[in-house]
């Protein structure tokens, strides 16, 4: 074989190697293909790992890095750029909009699902039905002791517990269940909501919020068990909190407004194109994400929701 006939092999071998490797070139991203980072809130992580693992096995040119954060830095990350999409529990501001569009940037925004913040104790503290008027106490700080609630508890201070000082669920106690009021000094964050599930299981004075898509037990396809390693409480609108009128974080529940510490799942979307991070808010959206999110425990957004009657043994 001549000279002139090896230089003619060689450039066909590397015209065929450039072809190939350009469908991974995270330049060359499409909906389904590419190689992005998204944030997202950790209380959603174990709804968002089930997610990308559908959505990557689909689609195997696409690389999907998620970040877990504390929501306030999962919006900070948008805002510099760092991701252009986000999963979090609140939709922008006005003023968040109005900072995108003067970056001639357009968000789009989409409702995923319906979560819920459940409150868990340890299964030998009995004292699992609160109003929201206590809690809202709790959260205060004018209730500081399990007797404060029921004069027959033997146990002590209660140590109110949650995921990240900056995360979504604080923010959620601050502005929907205090409405404003300040918060204890003598509350106390962890690092993640796995931590706060932890910390209860072991502390019996414990009182811990955490995203319900936590305590589920997947193994159950009726999606009527939590944890037995933590005791979910029940909670009620009314004055006195009894059987008949306090709710525990059930799909059904959520779904028909008696569980009352409700709140939306939302994608934020800054991509300028049709990428890779609006391919993924897609999947999220469609049929086949939402059957996922109703796996997980939650309500999703635009499918119904079977109804199961539930019996408790209080």
């Amino acid at each position: 074989m001549n000279d002139h006939k090896i230089c003619i092999l060689i450039c066909v071998f590397l015209l065929i190697a450039g072809c190939r490797g350009a469908g991974h070139n995270p330049g060359m991203e499409t909906p389904t293909t590419g190689v992005i980072r998204i944030g997202a809130d950790e209380t959603s992580r174990p709804v968002i790992d089930a997610e990308l693992t559908v959505f990557q096995n689909m689609y195997v040119d696409a690389r999907i890095t998620p970040l877990y954060l504390p929501e306030n830095d999962a919006f900070n990350y948008l805002f510099q750029d760092s991701v252009q999409l986000i999963i979090v529990s609140r939709p922008l501001s006005t003023k968040e909009k109005e900072y995108f569009e003067q970056k001639k940037l357009y968000p789009r925004e989409a409702r995923l699902a319906e979560d819920a913040v459940a409150l868990i104790v340890n299964p030998a503290n009995e004292d699992s039905l609160i109003t929201m008027k206590q809690l809202q106490m709790i959260l205060t700080g004018e209730l500081t002791q399990w007797g404060q609630l029921n004069p027959r508890s033997g146990l002590e201070r209660i140590e109110v517990v949650f995921d990240n000082i900056n995360s979504g669920t604080v923010r959620y106690a601050a502005d929907s269940i205090c409405r404003g009021m300040k918060l204890s000094d003598h509350l106390y964050a962890l690092d993640s909501n796995m931590d706060v599930v932890s910390y209860v299981a072991r502390n019996i004075n414990a009182l811990g919020f955490t995203g319900v898509s936590w305590i589920n037990d997947h193994s159950d396809s009726t999606q009527l068990s939590f944890f037995k390693k933590i005791r979910v409480v029940a909670l009620s609108k009314e004055e006195t909190a009894t059987p008949d009128n306090s709710y525990q974080p059930y799909q059904a529940y959520i779904f028909n407004g008696s569980y009352p510490l409700v709140r939306f799942i939302y994608a934020i979307d800054t991509e300028p194109r049709n990428g890779l991070a609006t391919g993924f808010m897609t999947f999220l959206a469609s049929d086949k994400g939402q059957r996922i999110i109703l796996r997980a425990g939650l309500v999703p957004a635009t499918m119904p929701v079977r109804l199961v009657k539930i019996t408790q043994d209080w």
